[in-house]
């Protein structure tokens, strides 16, 4: 917000979500509530360790934050960033990661209708992670239906549902990297079949007004989005974690997301999720001004985001 909030992204009110939501939620008819929803998501870390499933992963993190706002995705844009193409190990990464992004497409049903090559993105010899940046447009029947982030405020407590399935995979992670500086292994597993499911379920709970808030996960897991909810809507949580705390809170799995389900639509909620074939499992609810992970840790969210927000200006303030 220290970047975003010093220009005025909210023109004429047609913006109805922006960062730091799931995605971009424009409004195009006032009369209807129809609306595109974009999101841009790229990972050098995972595409470091597999271009080709490197790139897919991308391609799926910014469909499911289309998703997550209750939009159908519809359409696939990129800027594909590399090294030198004369080093044949750099021309071998962009060759799989154009690989990766057209057999992504295929299963998810997504056309690319557009996008930029940047190559010679390196210091003398030492070329970029190889970087695609995947963009996804959707179409929102609504927008007076969107889907937030944040776990609001002033509400009653909600469930809180963590969707998709959740392996010890921390290859490429924001863990891995932050807090040993570790490059390797291999990336996620990604299961585009169940992110068509997913964003399936997800665009019907929103139409159905069955969700107070979705976030999906992707860098720092868990941890990470249940932080970014707490403090986007402020209110904390509680939540008791199934098997090894550690990797349920910073695994990051894809195919995943976590919802905030509206109290008194429980019970539709979950035959969605026997419709589409999601896994879900209830782990707490909204509610408070911690951020609690029952026998593990309590933070208040104050000092949360004191410590979510300082980082840059602190750098460049």
């Amino acid at each position: 917000s220290w970047v975003t909030d010093q220009y005025d992204r909210y023109v004429r009110g047609d913006t109805v979500l922006a960062m730091p939501d799931d995605a971009g939620l424009l409004r195009v008819d006032e009369a209807t509530g129809l609306g595109i929803a974009l999101a841009t998501d790229g990972n050098g870390r995972y595409c470091r360790l597999d271009p080709y499933q490197g790139t897919q992963l991308a391609l799926a993190e910014a469909y499911r934050n289309v998703a997550a706002t209750g939009a159908r995705p519809l359409a696939v844009t990129n800027c594909l960033n590399f090294g030198s193409p004369e080093d044949p190990a750099v021309m071998w990464q962009f060759a799989e990661a154009v690989r990766g992004l057209a057999d992504g497409c295929a299963v998810l049903g997504v056309p690319v209708t557009g996008g930029n090559v940047s190559f010679y993105n390196q210091t003398g010899t030492v070329a970029i992670h190889p970087t695609p940046v995947i963009g996804v447009l959707g179409v929102h029947d609504d927008v007076r239906q969107r889907v937030g982030m944040g776990f609001v405020a002033g509400e009653a407590p909600a469930s809180i549902v963590l969707l998709g399935r959740t392996e010890a995979e921390f290859g490429g992670s924001a863990w891995a990297h932050v807090r040993h500086d570790h490059l390797g292994g291999r990336p996620p597993v990604p299961d585009l079949a169940a992110e068509r499911r997913l964003a399936a379920l997800l665009a019907g709970a929103a139409a159905a007004g069955l969700l107070a808030a979705a976030h999906d996960l992707s860098d720092g897991g868990l941890a990470v989005a249940l932080a970014e909810s707490c403090l986007r809507g402020g209110t904390g949580c509680t939540v008791r974690l199934p098997g090894d705390p550690f990797t349920a809170l910073f695994s990051e799995s894809a195919g995943r997301c976590v919802v905030a389900v509206r109290p008194g639509a429980e019970e539709s909620f979950a035959a969605l999720l026997a419709e589409h074939e999601v896994p879900g499992q209830d782990i707490g609810t909204t509610g408070g001004d911690t951020l609690t992970v029952v026998d593990c840790f309590e933070i208040g969210l104050d000092e949360l985001a004191a410590g979510h927000a300082r980082t840059l200006p602190d750098l460049f303030g």
